[in-house]
């Protein structure tokens, strides 16, 4: 009854989302906590739903079931060629209420609320570093691990992260 009156009494603690059900709030807890108990036996690929674990193993086996009606574009998930078509219709139904900010996408609009909360759901394990994205922290791993993935073609040069090896080759082998 619930999904026909809009009622969603179950409320996040740690941010402002409101679920119909408690089922859907324990999973929305997983992306403050980090949870991810699904994991892909093919990649060792971990995720905080499993729907979001059938959907990857279609990377695995090259299925795009879902195709859009504008473009040759073919997704593995129905829910990412609907938040596609959004590029087609120029809508964008994700509203920031603190400014005049508008979304097509949920998990765009999520990232960009915690510029407001401030929140840094992504915790560094090694030691107590926050971050709001997750990919600042995948970068960040990096100063405790030492990876450095992105190489100079031109010299021995290598960096933890794109930017830098793209200053490197502006500074150091660029012509003046």
């Amino acid at each position: 009854m619930r999904t026909h009156t809009g009622e969603k009494p179950y409320q996040c603690k740690q941010c402002d989302a409101r679920f119909a059900d408690a089922g859907n709030l324990r999973k929305h807890m997983r992306s403050h906590t980090g949870e991810k108990p699904y994991l892909c036996a093919q990649c060792d690929a971990r995720f905080a739903r499993a729907a979001h674990l059938q959907g990857h193993m279609k990377t695995h086996t090259g299925e795009k079931p879902h195709q859009c009606t504008q473009c040759d574009a073919r997704f593995t998930r129905y829910d990412n060629l609907q938040t596609h078509m959004r590029t087609h219709t120029g809508e964008k139904p994700f509203h920031c209420k603190h400014c005049d900010a508008r979304f097509s996408d949920n998990s765009a609009f999520r990232r960009h609320k915690r510029t407001h909360t401030g929140e840094k759901p992504h915790q560094c394990t090694q030691c107590d570093a926050k971050f709001a994205l997750a990919h600042h922290l995948k970068l960040h791993m990096r100063t405790h691990t030492g990876e450095k993935p992105y190489h100079c073609k031109q010299c021995d040069a290598k960096y933890a992260d794109s930017s830098s090896l793209s200053k490197h080759v502006k500074r150091q082998h660029s012509q003046h």
